[in-house]
């Protein structure tokens, strides 16, 4: 297993996770046999959101005496209404639920996630009224290690990190919700198929909540990467070919900030399948020449794919720019912490020999050269 810093949690996690989303309503057997195999490979953060108690109790009775070597991500706010999923702020309820998951992994859990600030209603519910207080109180208290928060709307998500609070955030990416316009209820295609003309390059703003969490070191953890399967499914997909599973965990994992895709199994051999990523080479790995059949408005634009590999200097094309989209934003203002993160990298923007080979091997026209000296000019 590969392993990744949560943003400045000092948390390392592995950078295939389980969504245990798929494990409701499950017998406990299938239960135990899909903890036991994410545990085999070294799975160490799970996220359970779902409000019911069984799905719950049957988690923490298959972790056992290992609970100790899992980090567990658990919702504030999500709650069971007449067996269905539902959300609320009224902190009798909040209390409840969150109390129940509490006293089943052991009185602890190591994020404690605001569950679903997506709308502006949503936010005022959260930070307008006395739920923002007892998220820092679990905090202070040391029922909960570090405060996180889910969201599906970046416009909204990049309010609430810069409101301070969030230590991570659980959001879904993928190369077909990260191409729809931030108008687009991205939620609403995980019922129906994609319209490929929405498609018109990264939205901006998507772009703009990667870029903030990466300088506010706030970490990612990566959900809907397959887009519910329609990425992996050839009659669903919006582009030219199905991708992979190591393609969709490869995307997601490249945005910045995004330490671990959390894939949604209910089995041994669907633990096996994702953690596949992990045996599967650079081509296998590669993204960028299925993306690019839907539209050509990524040109000069840089998608972290890393198909410019291998660098004969060894540098690191893609997070080099990754640090450099985020000096463009502002270059009057660059932080210590980003010109710090650039610094830290074994290879800088200037030790470019300018050979090209990176060029001639981009998808999508990146002015490699350039940008790397750019790079060492705006953040050395």
């Amino acid at each position: 297993m590969e392993y990744r810093e949560l943003g400045n949690t000092g948390r390392r996690v592995s950078v295939i996770g389980l969504g245990c989303e798929h494990l409701d309503l499950k017998p406990y057997e299938q239960v135990k046999e899909t903890i036991g195999a994410a545990l085999e490979y070294g799975v160490n953060i799970f996220d359970v959101f779902m409000p019911g108690t069984e799905v719950r109790e049957f988690i923490a009775k298959a972790l056992g005496g290992r609970r100790k070597d899992v980090m567990i991500q658990g919702h504030i706010g999500s709650t069971d209404i007449n067996q269905q999923y539902d959300i609320s702020r009224d902190l009798p309820t909040v209390k409840k639920y969150f109390e129940e998951i509490l006293r089943l992994f052991g009185g602890y859990i190591d994020f404690g996630m605001m569950f679903f600030i997506d709308t502006e209603d949503d936010y005022k519910n959260v930070f307008e009224t006395e739920f923002a207080d007892y998220v820092l109180k679990l905090k202070e208290k040391g029922d909960i290690g570090h405060i996180g928060f889910s969201s599906h709307n970046p416009e909204t998500a990049v309010r609430v990190i810069n409101t301070g609070l969030p230590e991570l955030m659980m959001f879904p990416v993928n190369p077909a919700f990260d191409m729809v316009p931030m108008s687009i209820n991205t939620t609403d295609y995980l019922e129906k198929d994609f319209d490929p003309e929405l498609f018109k390059g990264i939205d901006p703003k998507r772009t703009e909540l990667y870029q903030l969490c990466l300088r506010k070191q706030v970490g990612i953890t990566v959900m809907k990467a397959l887009c519910a399967g329609k990425l992996i499914s050839k009659d669903h997909t919006p582009f030219a070919e199905a991708l992979t599973v190591p393609q969709c965990v490869e995307y997601a994992l490249s945005r910045p900030a995004a330490a671990s895709a959390l894939l949604g199994c209910k089995s041994r051999a669907e633990i096996e399948d994702a953690v596949r990523y992990l045996s599967a080479d650079d081509s296998e790995r590669d993204y960028s020449e299925v993306i690019s059949t839907v539209t050509s408005d990524f040109r000069g634009s840089c998608v972290y794919c890393s198909h410019c590999q291998p660098c004969p200097a060894e540098i690191d094309i893609a997070a080099v720019n990754k640090y450099l989209d985020i000096a463009r934003l502002d270059p009057a203002i660059i932080s210590a912490e980003i010109k710090s993160g650039y610094e830290g990298l074994s290879r800088g923007g200037g030790e470019c020999i300018s050979c090209g080979s990176c060029e001639d091997r981009c998808p999508f026209g990146v002015p490699v050269i350039d940008n790397m000296a750019e790079a060492e000019r705006l953040l050395k």
